[in-house]
């Protein structure tokens, strides 16, 4: 039997089903996660991006507002490989209701708990849908989509879950500017954990209705992950380049609000900007990707985390920074290329192997919002600055290291498998060459 199909035991996904939810990867249980990444996006967009400026208005210091930025990362770190465990042992259906509801639970003490305790304390909370959800999202995919269907099926998903972006965080910024730092902060929570609630129970039904995936991973050597070499090789590219997002990503607000003097609605609009570029470049990237080697997307995106705080530190007015956000929108060029690549290398194990290298990575960026905290008390340009440095080293690792092809090891089951009517390919162990490798950051 496979490890990535049913207990009662496909050795591949159904063939998709015919019209627009085949094509574009939304049939079966990945079109439900579609609708819940879009749902619970919007709900947390609405604050998320707020929550620094919220501990600064109850009195938070530079300190402090890292010290959040560093426990979410430690959080998104230690949550990812228990997240593929579970994933794995009770099919990732099951586990993306679990972290579902510990999520409404985290957002229920933001709501009821508003204070610097409360924050930090709800945060352990909320960080399950992202972070312990995130290997069970790949897995799901894995299990029913293959090939050009998980570049597209990714391609989709990243649309869906940053669609939010572009629409709650203008919503957010209006809210506080209505009703104040702390009075739109509150409406915002409620109005989330409402939508979350919901969410949670249109899931149970739509998964309950399609196939349930109960196998689990035997105890013992055989779960025990291991990364692909070239998988080793992107984490490398990834850690150094998501240092680089990490050290200026909890300070991005404060630079706008304080440094340059934007309005909450105006930051809230950057957002948009930034999100509806990401969505304009992911459809023709996608689809160059899949006729195309994913190396050079995946570079293209590394080069664009690296300008966007070169770009925030040189701006002096909305203007520029609506600019610079530009720029940041374009970091997700290459996202659904890396992601698909992930899975591709991921093995017979894909929970395990994905919450490894999330856990991997997460770790090592951990404390990089400590550290620009550190930085941003010196001075805050310095924390942009070594941001930058981190990015181009990322960056030039991935253009010299990883291999212009890759290829997944071989998976249990058939020697081939379909990815479209009419095509099929075989799977090739080593770092050979090998049509469609994906895999990648978050």
């Amino acid at each position: 039997m496979s490890a990535m199909g049913d207990a009662s035991g496909p050795e591949s996904p159904p063939r998709p089903p015919r019209g627009w939810r085949g094509r574009l990867g939304l049939h079966g249980g990945v079109g439900a996660l579609a609708g819940a990444l879009f749902g619970f996006g919007f709900g947390q967009e609405l604050w998320a991006r707020y929550l620094p400026a919220y501990l600064r208005a109850m009195g938070a210091s530079a300190f402090t507002v890292g010290a959040y930025g560093t426990l979410r990362d430690l959080l998104d770190a230690a949550y990812a490989y228990p997240g593929g465990v579970l994933s794995d042992r009770l099919g990732s259906r099951r586990a993306l209701l679990l972290f579902a509801l510990l999520t409404c639970g985290g957002i229920g003490i933001y709501l009821l708990a508003p204070s610097i305790p409360g924050v930090f304390a709800g945060m352990v909370l909320v960080m399950a849908w992202p972070a312990l959800g995130l290997p069970a999202t790949f897995a799901l995919v894995g299990e029913e989509l293959r090939g050009g269907g998980r570049l597209r099926g990714f391609t989709v998903q990243a649309v869906l879950k940053r669609v939010p972006i572009v629409l709650a965080p203008p919503l957010g910024g209006w809210l506080i500017a209505r009703h104040g730092m702390a009075g739109g902060m509150r409406r915002s929570f409620a109005a989330s954990l409402i939508l979350c609630l919901l969410l949670l129970w249109l899931m149970a039904r739509a998964f309950g209705a399609g196939r349930a995936r109960t196998d689990s991973a035997p105890a013992g050597p055989r779960a025990r992950a291991v990364l692909h070499p070239a998988l080793r090789r992107l984490l490398v590219a990834d850690c150094l380049v998501r240092l680089c997002e990490g050290l200026p990503d909890v300070f991005l607000v404060l630079w706008a609000l304080e440094v340059v003097g934007v309005s909450p609605p105006q930051f809230g609009l950057l957002t948009s900007i930034l999100m509806a570029t990401a969505i304009v470049s992911y459809a023709p990237a996608a689809l160059l990707a899949e006729r195309a080697e994913k190396k050079p997307f995946v570079v293209l995106t590394y080069v664009f985390f690296t300008l966007f705080p070169l770009a925030v530190m040189s701006s002096r007015s909305f203007a520029a920074l609506a600019a610079a956000y530009v720029v940041g929108g374009l970091r997700e060029i290459g996202e659904p290329a890396r992601k698909a690549l992930i899975v591709d290398l991921a093995g017979a194990e894909p929970g395990r192997a994905v919450g490894l290298y999330y856990a991997v990575r997460g770790f090592a960026v951990a404390g990089a919002a400590a550290v620009g905290g550190a930085l941003w008390s010196i001075r805050p340009q310095l924390t942009f600055t070594v941001a930058v440095v981190l990015g181009a080293a990322g960056t030039a690792w991935a253009a010299i290291f990883l291999p212009r092809h890759a290829a997944a090891e071989p998976q249990e089951g058939p020697e081939t498998t379909r990815d479209e009517p009419g095509t099929r390919r075989r799977h090739r162990g080593g770092d050979s060459a090998a049509a469609g490798v994906r895999r990648g950051p978050g």
